[in-house]
């Protein structure tokens, strides 16, 4: 238990004996009993009464010397090492602070002393106590009080006999009969007003002056906190940090060290000081900042930032579900699109489901009657007869050219004097479409006419048992039945393995397919890219020169200028259409000109040929020419008929076919 050498008072622990100390004993407002300073410490007092009223000692009361003893006391318990306690503590903070601290200290510890040693002469007294004024710090007192109380510099003692020399003024003291002598200080300002006529008088004015001046901002002077590092430019601002350290709950928050940097009035107030000097930590990134000013910007920063951030999260947030619906709505689009062009493309290729060549062939019929451009009896006379083929495998021959080959040799050798040499194929068939197969049947009717050449020649005819030309249903069934051999697995599942009921296009690899099935020999050549200028395909030529000029090489003689050769027609193959090669021109510039049959074009057309007009049949002739000009397009193959296969070498390209390439020039 520590008891109180002042009053008394018992405490537990040594920080609440400080704390009692500082706020009772040491901070107590003081007032002077000779004159009207107050305001100030037990030190600070002692040491105003041996300088300014040192004759005062000897007209004294017992009371007097009661209250040096307590000062005495007082002096050499707790301002000594409190300080040193604020020193130890402020020697962190930077230089200038820290040397006012240690001044400050030493000062206050020589005071004391030198208090302690004079108390006894200070003769009976009475004590004062504490008037109505400004609170003000010991260092606010010590700068601005009458009578001019300032600290002494270290090396000086105090010397009671030096203030003798001083003139001394009476001053009647209301709480003593006899009057208190004071010293006048010739450099001090107010000594005019310490001179105190009555009780009541120029000391209050004297008061009100002091609070006057305590209140108002010195210029160019500063003042340091006693108890932590702080130097503040204004005693007003200092009172009120004083007052936050004694509010603290205990000693050791009181002592702590204080804020290193210096405050001006119009930034420094008691919510923005650092009250313990410790590192103040941001709670919301655990920043540490070195004042709470720092600090509160910090915050307002993240505050500002995070108010910000939630604007721009909620306008990013409707900008993506914004940005997600358009994605949505393009992909929605994008997939409506590419269901409607692959319907599109089932629907060009047959693949849609609407029917074969039996269900357009009755559409088409039908259409006629409704339009008016057939009569009924017409109507089922030719429903009979596509029932008929329909049953019977075979075509019905509506739409079949023979002889053309034969006109074509004919014309040539009459009228073609442009021609250096003609090459012509064996005779064929001309096909076109009819109402049944027209935007669809091309391939078909190319195979019809390739067919009807290779049943008239040798040795494929021999090959090919039955010589009758299939109808277009049949030739599907004759390609289904090549699938299930083994050839083309890759082409039958791309059609399902299924023609029949369909409108599906085909093209090379199932002619080459549908040939080896029947025991051809067949080649595909691809000619895949253009090999001359503009898209042409001048190699496309040279092979079919090549292909007709073959068999016709051989021997001294020269060869005649219009030839007709044994080969079998050329299947040609391009993007949406295929057509039938049946023969070559070469002119005299050097000029190659391929004969195509189109089953495009209809019986009319090219039965023109075959009359003995010599217009019309230049004109059919000229529908037949293709020079390189005209054929432009990217790609081209074809389908060469090259004999006949033993069934071992059947057996091997069904094998084959199972990866099925083609030969590719260039």
């Amino acid at each position: 238990m520590l008891v109180c050498e002042i009053c008394g008072q018992q405490v537990i622990l040594e920080e609440d004996m400080r704390t009692h100390i500082l706020l009772t004993h040491i901070e107590n407002k003081i007032t002077c009993p000779f004159c009207c300073l107050s305001g100030v410490s037990y030190d600070e007092l002692k040491f105003h009464i041996n300088t300014a009223h040192p004759e005062s000692q000897d007209q004294g009361s017992a009371d007097a010397a009661g209250t040096a003893h307590i000062l005495g006391s007082v002096s050499n318990y707790s301002p000594t090492k409190t300080v040193r306690q604020a020193k130890g503590q402020s020697e962190r903070c930077e230089g200038a602070a820290a040397a006012k601290a240690s001044i400050y200290d030493t000062t206050i510890e020589h005071t004391s002393t030198s208090l302690g040693t004079t108390s006894a002469n200070i003769g009976t007294a009475p004590v004062v106590g504490t008037r109505p004024t400004p609170e003000v710090s010991p260092v606010m007192a010590s700068s601005q009080t009458p009578c001019c109380l300032t600290r002494q510099p270290l090396t000086k003692t105090l010397d009671p006999q030096s203030k003798t020399s001083k003139p001394l003024t009476k001053i009647p003291n209301p709480q003593a009969k006899t009057p208190i002598l004071l010293a006048k200080n010739p450099d001090c300002k107010w000594s005019s007003h310490c001179e105190v006529e009555g009780e009541g008088g120029t000391r209050e004015e004297h008061s009100k002056a002091k609070q006057k001046r305590l209140a108002s901002p010195s210029k160019g002077k500063q003042f340091p906190c006693p108890i932590c590092s702080l130097v503040c430019s204004d005693c007003s601002i200092l009172q009120e940090h004083v007052e936050l350290h004694l509010q603290e709950p205990s000693a050791e928050v009181v002592t702590q060290g204080a804020a290193s940097s210096s405050s001006s009035p119009d930034k420094e107030s008691p919510s923005s000081s650092n009250r313990g000097g410790g590192r103040l930590e941001c709670p919301l990134c655990s920043l540490v900042c070195e004042d709470s000013s720092s600090l509160q910007e910090h915050v307002d920063l993240h505050l500002e930032y995070n108010a910000d951030t939630a604007i721009d999260t909620s306008t990013d947030l409707r900008l993506a579900r914004r940005l997600q619906e358009e994605e949505e709505q393009r992909s929605q689009q994008l997939a409506n699109q590419e269901a409607d062009d692959f319907k599109k493309l089932q629907k060009q290729f047959g693949l849609d489901g609407g029917g074969g060549y039996r269900r357009q062939m009755e559409k088409t019929l039908e259409r006629a009657v409704s339009r008016g451009q057939m009569v009924p009896a017409e109507f089922h006379s030719k429903k009979a007869q596509m029932m008929e083929s329909l049953s019977s495998g075979l075509d019905d021959g509506r739409t079949r050219t023979p002889g053309l080959l034969g006109a074509l040799y004919a014309w040539y050798q009459r009228e073609a004097g442009d021609c250096v040499q003609v090459w012509l194929c064996a005779d064929t068939d001309h096909f076109c479409s009819s109402e049944g197969d027209r935007g669809w049947g091309c391939g078909y009717r190319n195979f019809q006419m390739l067919l009807s050449c290779l049943n008239r020649a040798e040795p494929y005819a021999t090959r090919i048992s039955d010589g009758s030309n299939p109808s277009i249903p049949r030739v599907q069934r004759m390609i289904e039945a090549a699938w299930r051999e083994g050839l083309d697995p890759q082409g039958a599942s791309h059609f399902n393995e299924r023609l029949q009921g369909t409108r599906a296009w085909i093209g090379a690899t199932e002619i080459y397919s549908l040939l080896t099935s029947l025991g051809v020999r067949a080649r595909i050549i691809d000619f895949h890219q253009p090999s001359g200028p503009g898209n042409t395909h001048p190699r496309l030529f040279d092979w079919v020169k090549q292909y007709f000029s073959s068999p016709t090489r051989g021997g001294s003689r020269l060869p005649p200028r219009v030839v007709k050769t044994p080969q079998p027609p050329i299947y040609l193959q391009h993007q949406g259409h295929s057509r039938s090669i049946v023969g070559l021109e070469q002119r005299r510039n050097g000029t190659l000109c391929v004969l195509l049959l189109d089953p495009g074009c209809s019986p009319g057309d090219v039965r023109k040929l075959l009359t003995r007009d010599a217009g019309s049949a230049l004109t059919a002739v000229r529908r037949l020419r293709k020079f390189p000009g005209n054929l432009k397009h990217q790609q081209y193959q074809v389908v060469a008929a090259e004999g006949v296969l033993s069934p071992e070498e059947q057996q091997t390209r069904i094998l084959n076919s199972r990866t099925l390439r083609a030969e590719r020039i260039p």
